[in-house]
């Protein structure tokens, strides 16, 4: 049996309920603004059923998901996915320099 749906897309960030049901990220202490994109959220919703608030979402490009953004010198550190020697895939974190990290992940840096 289906159930009730009211499914609204949102355009971005912007949108009116954009980001219903999505906490703020915490701040981890190297990062020290919140994201002008995102305003410390790290996603939103790009689409979303007030029914019952299954959602789509969609990861901010500026902050990769941290919800902040570092404004001094200090490196960035992004996860990445790397091929190990052996063949298979493993989580590393790159370390990028600020200026570095804003286009990191549009790149193909990561």
């Amino acid at each position: 049996m289906a159930h009730a749906s009211n499914i609204v897309e949102c355009a971005g960030p912007d949108s009116p309920y954009a980001f219903e049901n999505i906490p703020l990220q915490p701040r981890n202490g190297a990062l020290d603004a919140k994201c002008p994109i995102c305003h410390g959220f790290g996603q939103w919703n790009s689409q979303i059923d007030l029914v019952s608030f299954r959602c789509v979402r969609a990861i901010c490009d500026e902050c990769h998901g941290a919800g902040w953004v570092e404004t001094g010198t200090d490196p960035v550190a992004l996860p990445d996915i790397v091929m190990a020697p052996e063949g298979y895939p493993k989580w590393i974190v790159r370390y990028v320099a600020q200026a570095d990290a804003q286009t990191a992940g549009r790149d193909g840096m990561l």
